[in-house]
């Protein structure tokens, strides 16, 4: 899968989307997917060096990849593409081609920001549409957070059904480019 770079300008600062070093971003990632705000991302127990050989995986892999984003160069959230017909879905559903699948992770802040996240996650669909064999955007949230549903669905995200994967009961959402230029120009 690609490795290329983009920059996203919005009304709370320019966010930049580069692949993460799985060795140079590992401490801060610790810190991020071990906050109790991260819980939905199941690695709260997860020691430096876990998190660095799960990285590590993910950077070895064809079908997976991750990145870092920043804002105004600052590392603000990560972000992970896979192909679902490969990675995290295999049996799950049937793929068409041009599914991408997405997760994406918002860094824990003591000041928060209006309408961040909404910005985050469109900086995340815009860099994944930005590759023209990108047709849909597959998600699969746990069914708990209903936070990240709400958001999915701002950003253009249908609900299909719920899911079964061997760590949770998961709400598969997908989004095409045009719901999400809809939801973006509305």
């Amino acid at each position: 899968m690609s490795t290329t770079s983009r920059m996203t300008t919005t009304d709370i600062g320019t966010f930049t989307i580069r692949p993460l070093d799985p060795t140079e971003d590992a401490e801060l990632l610790h810190g991020w997917v071990t906050h109790p705000k991260a819980a939905f991302w199941m690695m709260q127990e997860a020691k430096l060096p876990d998190v660095e050989r799960e990285y590590m995986a993910i950077a070895a892999s064809e079908y997976h990849d991750a990145f870092l984003g920043l804002l105004d160069g600052e590392p603000v959230f990560l972000m992970e593409r896979y192909n679902p017909a490969h990675v995290e879905l295999v049996g799950l559903y049937e793929p068409e081609p041009g599914d991408v699948g997405m997760h994406f992770l918002v860094a824990p802040s003591d000041t928060p920001v209006h309408g961040f996240t909404r910005a985050v996650i469109t900086a995340v669909m815009e860099h994944l549409f930005a590759d023209p064999a990108t047709a849909r955007v597959v998600v699969e949230p746990d069914v708990r957070n209903k936070a990240v549903h709400a958001l999915n669905e701002a950003v253009g995200f249908i609900p299909e059904r719920e899911i079964q994967k061997p760590e949770k009961k998961a709400l598969l959402s997908f989004c095409t480019r045009e719901q999400f230029r809809k939801a973006a120009a509305a």
